[in-house]
């Protein structure tokens, strides 16, 4: 097991009469690696998580978690906690792991514009009953992540991020169970140190069981895709800086650079080919967004073109995800500037063309809302910066290993312009604390986890905030 010498615990033997007192005593499920449906309880998306935990509970209610805290602290095991596994984690073994799909409550407040929002749930759960009553959360490109994870990892929204800032600043309440196995709904006045901590520091300090997120009236937005071909990915690229400078709050806009690979499961007319994905949303008029992409339009045709007006409901075919798991690994930096230098060196991952090693490059531009510091602020790497780049690469060992070692060597190439951290929610497998975090937070921090988890049980599945 992947420990930190401060906190090393000395784990006590799972005797079949405590793995059964435990199952006797929680609504859900627990799974040994001898039981049927164990290994894929153990998997997230990302399927090279690589975990091999001794024990899986599988969560039902508050009441589950607290047993399954409780458990793990009197047997000295670590505890980690998964909804859907969308992000890349050191591999780990030997510990409890916690999976929060079964609760997927969601009710909505439409008088004061607040969703309740259970651990388990994933974007499309809140969209759909939220849009029934004329309202809309902070919400991240793929409605299949998980509600909790993407909140409290900062998560950025491409569609009201720029306009009511990260989605971490719209929690209302969180309802968490400590280390301690207590069950506690915290808020700003209720206990602020905790509150600030959660909201950002994800499950270093508790497990959530359930958010109080505010919701906004919005019911469509202008917006969509262009598919580039690949003569025009350049040319893309260095018109993406001119479309988002002095862009009102009320448009987002980023560009893929996408080498896809020649498989059955890629649909035509996408297979085997390198384009260039320019991503839109607007708020305001179709004719002030389609002003703003004017210079985007001038570059030529692409061969699909999404643009228009959807109902908001349809807000995952903006970016299109991929809506089945894969083996992936990561890259992101952050930038404080995007100059036509930085522009020139992304570029030559673009000339690479179709078979490239890196499957994904994204840009994405910030600012509005999302570079205001509301007072006590969670802990969000990301609000002094402009921009973002973001790589994936995807397959089979040998091909995630090359395009990795690209990613590795275009984000070094970002570095003059970096702010020299990176998001939450885009942290590499390898990255550390110390990375997302600026220092004075990352201290506080630190002395709030030594308050709230001394003997640091939750250590798995997150980038761990050690305790001072």
């Amino acid at each position: 097991m992947h420990e930190h010498p401060c906190t090393r615990t000395t784990a006590s033997p799972l005797t079949p009469d405590a793995v059964g007192g435990l199952a006797a005593n929680i609504d859900g499920s627990v799974l040994t690696p001898s039981d049927e449906g164990f290994a894929s309880a153990a998997v997230g998306f990302n399927l090279r998580g690589g975990h091999r935990p001794a024990l899986v509970v599988a969560a039902a209610s508050a009441g589950d978690v607290q047993a399954a805290v409780s458990f793990a602290v009197a047997h000295g095991m670590a505890l980690g906690v998964m909804t859907t596994g969308h992000q890349p984690f050191p591999a780990d073994d030997g510990f409890l792991l916690l999976t929060m799909r079964e609760m997927r409550t969601v009710e909505i407040d439409s008088r004061r514009h607040v969703a309740k929002v259970g651990a388990g749930a994933v974007w499309s759960d809140v969209i759909g009953p939220a849009q029934a009553v004329g309202l809309a959360p902070v919400n991240g490109s793929a409605p299949d992540v998980g509600v909790v994870g993407f909140t409290l990892g900062g998560g950025h929204s491409p569609f009201l991020g720029r306009r009511h800032g990260w989605a971490v600043d719209r929690v209302v309440s969180i309802e968490a169970v400590t280390a301690d196995g207590v069950l506690r709904r915290v808020s700003a006045d209720s206990d602020p140190d905790l509150f600030w901590a959660l909201r950002g520091g994800r499950s270093n300090f508790g497990v959530v069981t359930e958010l109080e997120i505010e919701l906004f009236p919005v019911t469509s937005f202008y917006g969509g895709g262009i598919y580039f071909e690949a003569e025009h990915l350049e040319a893309v690229l260095r018109t993406f800086p001119e479309v988002v400078r002095d862009a009102p709050d009320d448009f987002t806009c980023s560009v893929a650079v996408m080498n896809m690979p020649p498989v059955p499961e890629i649909p035509e007319p996408f297979r085997g080919r390198a384009l260039a994905h320019v991503r839109v949303v607007g708020l305001g008029t179709d004719q002030e967004v389609e002003k703003q992409i004017a210079p985007f339009r001038a570059i030529g045709t692409g061969i699909v073109d999404t643009i228009g007006w959807h109902p908001y409901a349809a807000c995952g075919s903006v970016h299109s995800d991929p809506e089945h798991p894969f083996p992936y690994e990561e890259r992101s930096t952050l930038l404080s500037e995007l100059p036509a230098k930085a522009v020139d060196r992304l570029a030559e991952i673009a000339r690479q063309g179709a078979g490239g090693p890196v499957t994904i490059l994204e840009l994405r531009h910030f600012g509005g809302a999302l570079n205001h510091t509301p007072e006590n602020a969670a802990p969000v790497a990301a609000r002094e910066a402009a921009f973002s780049v973001w790589g994936v690469t995807v397959g089979p060992p040998e091909a995630v290993a090359a395009g990795y070692a690209e990613l590795d060597r275009t984000m070094e190439s970002m570095s003059p312009w970096s702010i020299g951290r990176v998001s939450t929610n885009f942290a590499a497998r390898e990255n550390s604390a110390e990375d997302i975090f600026g220092k004075q937070d990352l201290e506080r921090l630190r002395t709030l986890k030594r308050r709230h988890d001394p003997a640091n049980v939750f250590r798995v599945n997150n980038h761990n905030i050690a305790p001072r």
